[in-house]
Formats: C-alpha cells, structure tokens, sequence
C-alpha cells in the first residue's frame, strides 16, 4: 500500500474531489476504486468524489501497487477450486475482500498476496466483508477480462418470518444523503431487481434463494428490509441480532466459463455454522 498525499492550492480551491485527483494524475479507473474502498481521506476523514475541496486542504490518497498488497501467510480461506488463470476462494465472514484503510492487512487480498506475491490481486465478485461465500478471483488480466460480468452467482440469505415463498422485488436503490455506506429505496435511485424462492421454513425464519438481476450496492439487504424482512444480523437495515452479529447472506453458488479451457465451472458451497446454527429446530414451521 502507498499513501499519496497533496494539498490543495488556492487555485484548486472549490473544485470536486474527483476534479482535483485528475488534475494530479490519478486516472478516472482508479477514481472509481479509491471510492469504493473509501481510500479518499481530507485530513484523516474519508471524502467523496462528488465533494469540493478547499485550499489549505490535505488529501490522502492509499494506493494500490500492481501485485504489491501487503502479504499476510496468516490468514486462511478454504479454496473451492483452482486451475493457472482462476482461483476460487470460499470467504469467511469478517474478513474483507479488498483492503482498505481500517483493513490493510487482513483481506483476502492480502492472503493473495501470500500465495502469489507478482502477482496483482483482480477479484471478479466483490463480497461485504460480513458476507461469506465464494469469491471468484483472476490471476491475471487475461481471465479478468474475459470473467468480468460473466461469473453467474447465487446468494443464500436467512430473513425473518415464514410468509416468503417466492417473488421479486423491483425497486430502486440509491444512496442516503451524507453516507458513504448506507442505501435506500429511493424513487431516483438506480434500477434494481432480485429474484428470490424459499429453500426452507425453520425456527421462525426463511431460508432463501436469491439472484440478483442487477448489482447494486446492498440489493439484497436493502430490498428485504424494504418488504419488512431484514436479513438476521443485518443490524443497518434493522436486521435480528439475537442469534448472529452479521448480516445472514452467503454466496453459495457460482458458475462461470474457464478463460483458456472453455470448460463450464459450476461451484457450491454450504452455509457456515453461523447461519446453519439459525435454522436449527427450535420449532418448526
């Protein structure tokens, strides 16, 4: 990781984040990144693109370097399947994808970096650091190029209540005003569609299927507490924290079409412990 910093001139003064970083040579790809692993800090606090900068201003900047993520032989993640241009990782809960500020040394990422140390770290499907499952991973430009939006995935996600069977939800998703992190529905918000079927009734709650027709940013968590069935542990979105501390969503199936092989790749992995236990026959439905 390198930590970039500038400070803002009186000329620059008034311009957007995204506006002053160009001007200093950071390219609109890595705008794009830096944004969403909050790498952007004006004087240790983390700034959006869209915000203007003030003369006087210090703005860090955490980069990543080509292949030169901080490796970290420590951490583990059991390997759904691997060949020269793929590896698929099956993700633990609490543990990020990509490293950020509060996470520079404990991703997924850096346990890449363990593995292949040249190599830089191109990760397909992005996963919430509380959410578990399979994490489809390049291994070099090549595979990512030709896996990007060609990975099928499906989700697995744990609401309370037993009135879901199956359905869709089609409602917008945008961002709340002065948050990072947090989304809503929301009329101006971006197009969203989830796909869901119950898989199994137990213990008051519902084991359910979910495809997502688009990739917002929360879709399944922001569309269930939308219908009144927060994901359990989802405490954002006004999730049951009483049997697990992070949201209940896995990605527990991926398919997709070896880059050198043509051989189609269908992957599955089962639900932790920690949402298994939630199913468990304390009465049920």
């Amino acid at each position: 990781m390198r930590e970039l910093k500038f400070t803002v001139s009186e000329a620059e003064n008034g311009v957007t984040m995204q506006q002053f970083l160009k001007g200093h040579g950071v390219s609109q790809r890595t705008i794009i990144k830096l944004k969403h692993t909050g790498g952007i800090t004006r004087d240790g606090k983390i700034i959006r693109t869209i915000d203007t900068v003030n003369s006087g201003d210090v703005i860090s900047v955490l980069m990543e370097d080509a292949g030169g993520l901080i490796p970290n032989p420590d951490l583990k993640s059991d390997i759904a399947y691997e060949d020269d241009d793929v590896i698929v990782f099956n993700k633990p809960p609490y543990m990020a994808v990509h490293p950020s500020i509060k996470h520079s040394d404990d991703t997924l990422g850096n346990l890449f970096a363990a593995m292949y140390p040249d190599t830089p770290f191109r990760a397909i499907n992005r996963l919430d650091r509380n959410t578990s499952g399979l994490c489809v991973c390049a291994k070099n430009r090549y595979a990512a190029a030709a896996l990007t939006k060609n990975v099928s995935k499906v989700y697995y996600a744990i609401v309370d209540g037993t009135d879901l069977t199956e359905g869709q939800i089609e409602v917008p998703i945008g961002r709340v005003q002065d948050s990072i992190i947090y989304r809503n529905v929301t009329p101006d918000g971006q197009y969203a569609l989830t796909l869901y079927n119950a898989v199994k009734h137990s213990n008051k709650r519902t084991l359910l299927r979910v495809i997502l027709k688009t990739g917002r940013t929360h879709q399944i968590r922001v569309h269930f507490a939308h219908i009144g069935h927060p994901l359990c542990g989802d405490g954002m979105y006004g999730g049951d924290l009483t049997d697990i501390e992070r949201q209940a969503l896995h990605c527990g199936e991926v398919s997709f079409t070896s880059p050198v092989s043509g051989k189609q790749i269908t992957l599955t992995a089962e639900l932790p412990e920690d949402m298994a236990a939630l199913l468990e026959n304390r009465g049920t439905t």
